[in-house]
């Protein structure tokens, strides 16, 4: 298969005009598409002796899946992801195979003689990875493995293997290797001989002085080093979460609403904050392109200002390792005022790809009570047939169309926007003095301004507030005691 096409929607500008910088998107996706990796290194199993050094190595790979239920269209759209999956890992994709089955099988997936088909197929195309998709249990990876003679490993292996190439704060560092953790625990096991040693008392077998030991094997010692390790990184995230936990204490002191983008993985989130902020974050035609989130502040058309949060995209059958993994930086949406669901219009099942999306949310939601309000906005319009598009509009009637990349329907979604972020609920008539200039700015851009004169002895307005702001002004209201009654109640 071919490379993926590079969204670079600065190019234009920038040749253009030499004046433009380039943005830290731009940086970060020439760093990350001069780095590839090398064609040609073998993946075929050794006699690895530790367990940390077995990495994820994938070049030339084949694809298999079982179709289990849906319809063939869904079975194939989901093989085509996992296409692209191995792609944005450095993959070459050789073929793809599809089994029908009522359920996977037990031992290997697939079954004992689909097994040497798939042998076959391997060595006719030359491959040295097999990937499946599905979750693989430890028997299945092992046995299929054995009789394959090649590396295999399963979606969520590849998912991980994404994301640990695409995280770059240490918060999405930290994550990530939780996850990865998660995964590698249950399926440790011991690939050579060295992870079955034993030693200690008498099962020394004759070793004699300096052979006694604790008596655990090799991959015991790995369980427990990995567990530790666990539980360091969720002090860690637990850390973190604290810091965003304050950051969003403040915005909300502040009045600030926030928007939180979600939607899946390459549906143009980050194109469509990059559309209404100019905040210039990473853009590329790939999946799993952003995994730290990026909150810039806008304002609505009167002036009212709030936060965007792009986050990280979800996926059919999202490993449930990276949903707790990332459950702190997924809290951002649970904590946003509105969420605004993004959803590809060129995509061939866009109604799988909503269904995916709550799925999620609605785990999220289930430990926070409550989601906020949902606003779809439909992008991409311009890669999408007019056919497609009357039918979206049909199955959405509510939704928003837009095209981050041209700019066609942005304005519409500004004004959307508006109409249902919160406004502050505290009404106060003020007349500030001509030297409290940063209160009545405060108040223009932390509340909704319903009228405004400029007097003789100071600035009069006319306004709805937040609390805290509320709070602060009361010294210049004409009843302070109706707003701080507001305030209290």
């Amino acid at each position: 298969m071919t490379e993926p096409a590079l969204s670079t929607p600065t190019d234009d500008r920038l040749r253009s005009d030499d004046q433009v910088r380039p943005t830290r998107g731009d940086f970060e996706l020439e760093e990350r598409t001069s780095l590839r990796r090398v064609a040609g290194l073998s993946t075929e199993l050794t006699d690895v002796t530790e367990v940390e050094y077995r990495q994820l190595r994938l070049e030339r790979v084949v694809l298999v899946g079982v179709w289990t239920e849906g319809s063939s269209e869904q079975a194939r759209a989901s093989l085509t992801e996992l296409a692209r999956l191995a792609e944005t890992a450095g993959s070459q994709v050789l073929e793809g195979l599809m089994q029908r089955r009522p359920r996977p099988d037990p031992a290997t997936y697939i079954g004992a003689g689909k097994v040497e088909e798939l042998r076959t197929a391997v060595l006719d195309a030359g491959a040295d990875t097999v990937i499946c998709d599905g979750e693989l249990s430890p028997g299945q990876l092992r046995q299929l493995e054995e009789k394959l003679k090649v590396k295999v490993i399963d979606r969520t292996a590849l998912i991980l293997d994404i994301f640990a190439q695409h995280a770059r704060s240490k918060d999405g560092k930290a994550q990530v290797e939780l996850a990865q953790l998660s995964y590698l625990l249950p399926r440790l096991r011991g690939w050579g001989e060295a992870l079955s040693r034993q030693v200690g008392g008498r099962a020394a077998g004759g070793v004699g002085i300096g052979g006694r030991g604790p008596g655990e094997t090799k991959i015991e010692l790995d369980r427990r080093r990995i567990r530790n390790r666990m539980s360091k990184l969720r002090r860690e995230i637990s850390g973190m979460k604290q810091v965003r936990e304050t950051q969003r204490g403040s915005r909300k002191r502040g009045g600030v609403p926030s928007v939180a983008i979600v939607g899946y993985t390459n549906a143009g989130k980050s194109s469509l904050l990059n559309a209404l902020t100019g905040a210039g974050v990473l853009v590329e035609d790939a999946l799993f392109a952003t995994l730290d989130p990026t909150t810039r502040r806008t304002s609505t058309n009167d002036g009212r200002t709030y936060t965007l949060t792009d986050t990280v995209g979800f996926v059919r059958h999202l490993p449930h390792q990276l949903v707790e993994a990332f459950r702190s930086t997924l809290e951002e949406t649970a904590g946003a005022d509105l969420l605004v669901h993004v959803v590809d219009a060129s995509d061939p099942l866009p109604e799988d790809q909503i269904k995916a999306v709550r799925q999620v949310l609605v785990e999220i939601g289930e430990e926070h009570g409550s989601m906020p309000r949902e606003l779809l906005v439909v992008n991409k319009t311009d890669a999408a047939g007019d056919l497609q598009l009357a039918r979206l509009r049909h199955l959405l009637p509510e939704a928003v169309f837009v095209s981050a990349h041209t700019g066609d329907g942005v304005a519409k979604l500004r004004e959307r926007l508006a109409e249902l972020l919160p406004r502050p609920e505290v009404d106060v008539e003020l007349l500030l003095p001509y030297t409290q200039g940063s209160l009545v700015a405060r108040v223009h851009s932390e509340g909704d301004v319903l009228a405004e004169e400029h007097t003789p002895h100071g600035t009069r307005l006319h306004a709805r507030v937040g609390a805290e702001l509320a709070t602060a002004v009361l010294p210049y209201t004409h009843a302070g005691a109706a707003v701080e009654d507001g305030v209290t109640h």
